[in-house]
Formats: C-alpha cells, sequence, structure tokens
C-alpha cells in the first residue's frame, strides 16, 4: 500500500491518517474499505458527517438524478428550485412539528461557517463584544470558532491572541459548583471584572470534550438565565444533532429553544459539505451581503440533505437511535466497566465515551490501535485524548454494532495484560 506520494507533498498538519494508515477506496453503509479490498467497520463516521452511512442507496439515488436532469450545482444564493425543495421539507417535517421557529441562513459549507455567522449576528444584534462558552469546548478552527474553543494544541496553532471570550466551568467540572450562579455573579457583581455577554454558546453534549451529556435540569436553567439578563442562548448542534441524540435536536430533550442554532456535518445528508445557522426571526437584521461566501449555495448538498431527512423521518432514525443507544449502554455496563474499576463512560443516543483517564496515559491510545488492528475504525477525545469515542452511523445494524462493541472490549482486554 503506497503512501509515498502523502508523505511527500502533504502538510505534517495531517492527522487522521496517522491514526488509520491505510489507503481507503471504497465506503458502503457501516464499513470502509481500503485499497486492497480489506474491510474496517466504522465508530468514526466521518466526524458525524455520515449519520446515515457510507453511499446510502435513497440519497444517492436522488443525488444522480439531479446531475443526469443537469440540476444547478453553484449558485450562491440565488433562488433555486433544490433550496425551496429543502425548505418547504425542513419547515413542514421538522420545524413546524417540533413546535420552532427560525429563520434559516446558507451561511457557508462548514460548521466554522455557521459558528462565524452566529458570533457575528449576535454581537450585531445586542451591539456587544463578549460572549461565553464553556471549558471544554470545541466549536471550529476559524478565528471565532476557535476563541470559543478550549483545547490548547489548537489554540496555540491560531498565532494571535484569542480576544472577546469568557470561558465557563462547564457544569460537571466541580460537583459543588453551581455555575449558573458564577454566571449571575459575573453579571451583578460590579467589581467581577466581566461585561454582560451577547451571547452564551453551548454543546448540550460535548462530544471532542469527552462525551459529557449536560443535565436537562441545567439547560432548563441556561435559558432561564439568558432570559432573564437578555443574552442570546446559541446551541452548537454540529455534531450532535441530526438526531445524533435521539432527536434532530440535541437540546429538544431538555424542552428548551434556543436563539440561535448551528447545524453542518450530517445535515449535508451524504457527507456533502453544507451548513446552516438558524435563529429567531427577530434576530434577521442581517444587511444583504453583510455575511456572505462562495459556497454557501451548495445545491448537490442541499438535494442530498433534504433526501437525508426523508431518509430519517421514513426509517424513524430518531426513535432507532434510542433503542441502538441501550445497547451500548448496556453491553459498556456489563462487558467493559467490568474489565477494570477505573473504566467509566457517558454518553446518548448514538455517541458514547469509555474514559480512560485513570489508566496510564497512552491506554486510550493502545487500545485505539488494537482496535484498528482488528479493523475498527474508531477515534478519541477529551483531555489528554483520554475517552474512546464511539460514535457508529445511525443506520448500523445491531449484529454491527455488537461487532463493533466486542472489538472495543477484545481491545482493551489485550491492553490490560
Amino acid at each position: 500500500m503506497n503512501t509515498d506520494i502523502f508523505e511527500k507533498y502533504e502538510s505534517e498538519v495531517r492527522s487522521y491518517c496517522r491514526r488509520f494508515p491505510v489507503v481507503f477506496a471504497k465506503a458502503k453503509g457501516s464499513f470502509l474499505y481500503d485499497e486492497n479490498g480489506n474491510e474496517y467497520l466504522d465508530f468514526f463516521c466521518g466526524a458525524g458527517a455520515e449519520n446515515y452511512g457510507h453511499n446510502n442507496p435513497k440519497i444517492k439515488e436522488k443525488i444522480i438524478d439531479y446531475l443526469n436532469n443537469d440540476g444547478i450545482i453553484h449558485s450562491l444564493d440565488m433562488f433555486t428550485y433544490a433550496k425551496r425543495e429543502f425548505l418547504d421539507y425542513f419547515e413542514k417535517e421538522i420545524l413546524i412539528p417540533k413546535d420552532l421557529d427560525y429563520k434559516v441562513m446558507f451561511s457557508g459549507p462548514t460548521g466554522a461557517n455557521a459558528i462565524e455567522a452566529a458570533l457575528k449576528l449576535a454581537r450585531k444584534v445586542k451591539n456587544r463584544q463578549n460572549v461565553w462558552a464553556l471549558m471544554g469546548a470545541f466549536h471550529g478552527m476559524t478565528l471565532g470558532a476557535l476563541s470559543l474553543t478550549t483545547d490548547r494544541g489548537p489554540r496555540k496553532g491560531a498565532g494571535v491572541s484569542l480576544n472577546n471570550v469568557t470561558h465557563i466551568p462547564a457544569p460537571y467540572m466541580f460537583p459543588d459548583f453551581d455555575t449558573i450562579k458564577y454566571m449571575e455573579t459575573l453579571i451583578e457583581d460590579d467589581h467581577s471584572g466581566e461585561d454582560k455577554p451577547a451571547a452564551l454558546v453551548i454543546e448540550t453534549i460535548q462530544a471532542e470534550g469527552g462525551i459529557y451529556v449536560l443535565p436537562d435540569e441545567w439547560l432548563k436553567k441556561v435559558r432561564e438565565f439568558c432570559d432573564k439578563y437578555d443574552i442570546l442562548l446559541i446551541v452548537d448542534d454540529i455534531q450532535v444533532g441530526c438526531a445524533r441524540s435521539g432527536h434532530f435536536f440535541s437540546f429538544e430533550r431538555a424542552g428548551i429553544k434556543p436563539d440561535i442554532i448551528t447545524l453542518s456535518k450530517s445535515i449535508g445528508g451524504y457527507g456533502f459539505p453544507f451548513a446552516l445557522t438558524l435563529f429567531k426571526p427577530e434576530l434577521d437584521i442581517w444587511s444583504p451581503g453583510e455575511h456572505n461566501g462562495t459556497f454557501r449555495g451548495n445545491q448537490l448538498a442541499i438535494v442530498a440533505a433534504t433526501a437525508g431527512l426523508k431518509f430519517m423521518k421514513e426509517n424513524d432514525i430518531e426513535k432507532d437511535t434510542t433503542r441502538k443507544g441501550n445497547i451500548v449502554k448496556e453491553f459498556i455496563e456489563k462487558e467493559i466497566c467490568s474489565l477494570s474499576d477505573k473504566i467509566t463512560y457517558r454518553g446518548i443516543g448514538l455517541v458514547w465515551g469509555i474514559d480512560f483517564s485513570q489508566m496510564e496515559d497512552d491506554f486510550n491510545a493502545r487500545v485505539q490501535k488494537a482496535c484498528f488492528k482488528r479493523k475498527l475504525v474508531i477515534e478519541s477525545s477529551g483531555r489528554k485524548d483520554a475517552v474512546l469515542k464511539i460514535m457508529p452511523p445511525l443506520t448500523i445494524s445491531d449484529e454491527e454494532l455488537l461487532k463493533g462493541l466486542n472489538i472495543i472490549k477484545e481491545s482493551i482486554i489485550e491492553v490490560l495484560k
């Protein structure tokens, strides 16, 4: 398997290929295939961009039909048939049934684009510069999004000061610490040194932060806090949205309604670059062209997104994700936590983390390597990369899911020995 050309020309910034050092050629359903035909079970899911599986036939059919009919591919933000079909379906099947009223902004092809638009809009609406985010957050790699992100490595790569963001301890960090009271103190105490922010940006499930599911009651209190102090609540649903948590939007379980929502990754339907920024209608004070981008009208991604939403609804993916999540939870409790009392776990739906932070520093890296040796592609997250991240396609079969979980178990046993 020749990788010389990559080593010669590709930048040192590459990362995933270092953990999965083969040349992939095909993908179907829950599996990846290298150029020698070896099959790998995928518990990585394109970092959450392939919720409906690789080369989903229902979505592929719509894409091919659109291409065969010479559908417009590039349109900036002009009106198109494909965009109208997407908005009609999104309104009727997602927003209205969930009693949500949002304007839809096609902010650009990536999640970072959606975050940048959300930050600009929040600051414009409230006429305040500062924004609050949580420790453990990951929101992207462009400068605005990176200012919200707390991972020291990526932040160091910015090369400039990352300003106008205050990071608040996440609710799981200190058991006896009242995060809500702390934020109230920052606002009400005239000696806190902090100005009122334009917005509070959160992930209801910190995925890259180590799979921390923020409690429903805490989310409700955050909504009340933001209402009380005239602060916009922004929920980043880029990785854990699109049914990953068992609900299309991850915040639904708490019964709250954010002011602004960002979506990307699996909203692209087929792994295509696509991102949305949703916001309450009264916040739509943009001037025409005030935020734009050449590829914000990716029509092929919009076609795939509509097909993906239809596939999700027709196959009751939200409910099935919750059911499969219970399979994962039961397996980890019975088969993996029993291997060592130093192993803990967290998760919801089909995003779970097995936490090895109480083991040796390289324990998770060795488990991950052992998994790949057994043809399972799986990633890490959290502080010191100590959390093994389980994130398969939502379409994975029960048999495939259990196969992957057993590979994890075998790999842990190998490393423990």
